[in-house]
């Protein structure tokens, strides 16, 4: 639990630097010049780069066990968002938004493979969940920055600059973490590894799982293009848009530590929390009523919560420990997949009706329910 703990810390200060960008990124893209169509694109490109190439260094966590160095360099390209102060176009902009993307593609599989050695005995779900609502803790403060720049007369390049102090403190817990735990792969015996499962290939249940998550993350709306939405028709003032953030990152850190215990006692079936939560966030978050998006970003924090614990912690549950490397890196490539089709998808769907954007989320979630199914029946 303590290295749960100290990579959390770590991940709370990252996604200060990244979730106080993310909240801003649709309108600071807008104020770029960016239309709706490339806000979409942005997010997906991102998305997609930022999981596709996990594919690629998950394969090098299994080859090289190179777990530190994948991960210090992933978080070492975190220094992109702070310099998005620079950026005075959005093709720029861009650049460094996708440049931290690719970052977390390095880091990714790496962290979540030492992690799931550490999940071993405390518990799958319980493991992710703790470290997701550390993480999520981040992801409030970070628009909250935001918030209080705009609060007190400030701009986007005050906020970002700011944002220098906790992606420096990000590698200064990494390198503490590294200290204390240079081989985290002894946190799980491989006696008790080999007890999970003595097949060497990824099973079918896994294979049904990628499948399950290409299309539940497909009809999952981006927050840069819902912050869009809701600067462009003056839903809410600029400054709000930060705290509705912040608000459903507060409820995904809630959500992780519920689901996390959730998925402890009962498995796989809290996956379907997935589907059925994401169905109603497209009605409501791209509606002209501020209450109505309120309670659109209240349920995004809740998926949001579940994507970054039992959707990780079934990924150990369902592969053997000596390709769980590779396994989380297929994960991610196809997550990151559909978040980058879904995303521009969406964004092109908005410009053309918003209407065509919800039939579109709800034909994704509603296939993904009988694909959950026969993952259960595999697994």
């Amino acid at each position: 639990m303590h290295f749960i703990i100290l990579l959390g810390i770590v991940s709370l200060f990252g996604d200060i630097a990244y979730s106080g960008a993310r909240s801003v990124a649709g309108p600071y893209l807008a104020t770029l010049g960016a239309t709706a169509s490339i806000v979409g694109l942005v997010a997906g490109v991102g998305e997609f780069v930022g999981y596709a190439l996990r594919l690629a260094s998950g394969y090098l966590v299994d080859r090289t066990k190179a777990y530190w160095l994948l991960t210090f360099v992933g978080y070492g390209l975190l220094l992109s968002i702070p310099l998005l102060a620079f950026a005075g176009n959005w093709q720029l902009a861009a650049l460094f938004i996708i440049l931290e993307r690719v970052g977390k593609a390095i880091r990714s599989p790496a962290r979540d493979t030492m992690l799931s050695y550490a999940t071993k005995e405390v518990g799958r779900g319980w493991g992710f969940a703790v470290h997701k609502a550390l993480d999520q803790v981040g992801a409030i403060i970070g628009p909250v920055v935001f918030f209080l720049v705009f609060l007190l007369g400030g701009g986007y390049r005050e906020g970002f600059t700011l944002l220098w102090i906790p992606a420096l403190l990000t590698l200064a817990f990494l390198a503490l973490a590294r200290n204390k735990y240079p081989l985290p792969q002894k946190l799980e015996a491989a006696g008790e590894a080999s007890k999970e499962t003595c097949r060497e290939k990824l099973p079918r249940a896994f294979w049904l799982y990628i499948l399950f998550t290409l299309f539940s993350v497909a009809g999952f709306a981006n927050f840069h293009l819902i912050s869009y939405h809701l600067k462009v028709q003056a839903i809410v003032p600029d400054a709000q848009i930060p705290m509705i953030y912040a608000i459903a990152m507060g409820v995904a850190a809630l959500a992780a530590l519920l689901v996390g215990k959730t998925y402890d006692k009962i498995g796989l079936i809290s996956l379907l929390a997935v589907p059925l939560l994401t169905l109603p966030i497209p009605f409501l978050a791209f509606s002209y009523s501020y209450s109505l998006v309120l309670t659109g970003m209240v349920l995004m924090g809740m998926v949001v919560g579940v994507h970054g614990t039992v959707m990780r912690a079934a990924v150990a549950e369902l592969t053997p420990v000596k390709r769980r490397g590779f396994a989380y890196g297929i994960f991610n490539a196809a997550y990151g997949t559909s978040w980058f089709l879904g995303s521009a998808l969406i964004g092109l769907l908005y410009e053309l009706s918003i209407n065509y954007l919800i039939l579109f989320a709800v034909v994704m979630e509603l296939i993904s329910i009988p694909l959950f199914l026969l993952v259960r029946r595999a697994a």
